[in-house]
């Protein structure tokens, strides 16, 4: 069983009783659904800070905050998200890294060498709300 790119960007497995072909898009998205799950992330936020806040993304388009590369040694996954305040940044991200392997592996079946994640923004909740 291989695992490659496709010319259009689709990710490709071949098995003994055929090709199946997967859009870095669904990858994204499961991938992004997953992240969202994990506890002390609020969001998905897009790549890049614009002038120094990060754009929380919707559940339509969590795939903007995934970054895919695929290898022959398996995917290399980029996450941008938006962590809860007061949360312990460091141990967030590691369950998040295990949880979006996990995810990736059960629901693709694609193999994921490493998970990277990039804290763009910290969430604190509106004080006013509350009253």
């Amino acid at each position: 069983m291989t695992t490659k790119v496709r010319a259009p960007g689709a990710l490709s497995r071949t098995a003994s009783l055929g090709r199946i072909e997967v859009s870095p898009r669904v990858v994204g998205s499961v991938v992004g659904h997953a992240a969202t799950e994990c506890y002390g992330i609020v969001g998905m936020a897009a790549r890049g800070l614009r002038d120094g806040l990060a754009e929380r993304l919707n559940r339509d388009n969590l795939h903007r905050g995934v970054v895919i590369e695929a290898g022959d040694d398996g995917l290399v996954i980029d996450l941008y998200v938006i962590a809860q305040y007061g949360t312990r940044v460091s141990e967030v991200a590691r369950n998040l890294m295990s949880v979006v392997k996990y995810a990736s592996e059960k629901s693709l079946g694609l193999a994921v060498r490493a998970v990277n994640v990039n804290v763009q923004g910290i969430h604190m909740e509106n004080p006013d709300a509350s009253r």
